[in-house]
């Protein structure tokens, strides 16, 4: 089996810019695992590191098997924190500042009964707990409180449509700007045909551009290729290799700067010697044929082969030795 010629610990090393880390991959093969366990090599080597999740189904709660779900960062160890999205807490908490800045635009002392109704709408549409935990990244990416951000990332579908997100955001902004803006300029003639002294600055354009220069910000980062890193995670079988060879060229469309691969559960290959059952050959076997394709498919871009662990990655002692089977000793 050819070894990895470059380590991870040796791109975080070569890279001491690169603060925002994410893994990507189809669910369940370990994205969340290597996240916790990134994050805990950097805290031990002295940095402050955020590890979220933007997965509804993701399990760092379980993983550190502490209750960390929709209570913002909780500290895990020192320098180590961790948080979990609440989409629906963000859903409220976005309609509550939706409902105030209409009272203070138009001095209202109660929102009208068809906005409400509308904002109400508006929760349950489809998009709104994508766009509302972007929304919450985008606050935490923004904020500047940690040395390192590490994403666990939704899997691959939903992924691209985070990554594409902004962009779409900055397209809507950019029509409904320039809409207002030609409103602004009728406003202002209208102002000076009635002899007025002067005339009543847009707030809501004011508010567009806020939120275009939040996203513009956010999505400037994550596509950084100094200030970030992706790493794909997968498996050696022959539908995670195909799916994943067909998410980096996808991810490539959107300037995701891919910073390598990250093989999970391989059986140890000295298993062989063993006396194991037939299944259990059959099954390295399978897996030497696959991690073949795998080295010929992303070559050097492989940078570490991670093997099955006899029992689940939970609590800091097993966290601790998947780290070490990442980054070494």
């Amino acid at each position: 089996m050819r070894r990895c010629t470059i380590s991870l610990a040796k791109i975080f090393e070569e890279h001491p810019e690169r603060r925002y880390i994410q893994f990507g991959g189809k669910g369940g093969l370990g994205k969340t695992t290597f996240s916790a366990a990134t994050a805990y090599w950097l805290a031990k080597h002295g940095y402050r590191v955020l590890v979220f999740s933007v997965d509804p189904q993701a399990s760092l709660s379980d993983i550190f098997q502490r209750d960390i779900f929709g209570k913002g960062a909780v500290e895990i160890m020192p320098n180590l924190y961790a948080q979990e999205i609440d989409a629906d807490q963000r859903i409220r908490e976005y309609q509550g500042e939706i409902r105030k800045k209409i009272l203070d635009m138009y001095g209202l002392e109660k929102v009208p009964d068809e906005i409400e109704h509308y904002i109400q709408a508006a929760a349950a549409e489809p998009a709104m707990e994508e766009s509302a935990i972007f929304d919450k990244v985008v606050d935490i990416v923004v904020s500047g409180d940690y040395d390192y951000y590490i994403y666990d990332l939704v899997p691959l579908g939903h992924a691209l449509y985070y990554l594409s997100m902004a962009s779409v955001y900055d397209q809507w902004i950019e029509k409904i700007t320039h809409l207002r803006e030609e409103m602004q300029e009728y406003s202002e003639m209208a102002a000076i045909v009635q002899h007025k002294d002067g005339f009543e600055e847009d707030k809501i354009l004011e508010e567009l551009q806020y939120i275009r220069n939040r996203i513009n910000k956010s999505s400037s980062i994550l596509t950084d290729r100094e200030k970030t890193a992706f790493f794909f995670v997968l498996t050696p079988e022959e539908m995670i290799i195909l799916d994943t060879k067909k998410a980096a060229g996808l991810f490539a469309k959107y300037q995701v700067p891919l910073s390598g691969f990250i093989v999970n559960r391989v059986i140890p290959a000295e298993l062989e010697k063993e006396n194991i059952p037939e299944y259990l050959h059959h099954r390295i076997s399978m897996q030497k044929k696959y991690l073949q394709e795998i080295d010929k498919v992303f070559g050097e871009e492989v940078l570490a082969r991670i093997p099955e662990f006899e029992r689940d990655i939970t609590g800091l002692p097993m966290i601790e030795k998947m780290a070490e089977k990442m980054f070494g000793s």
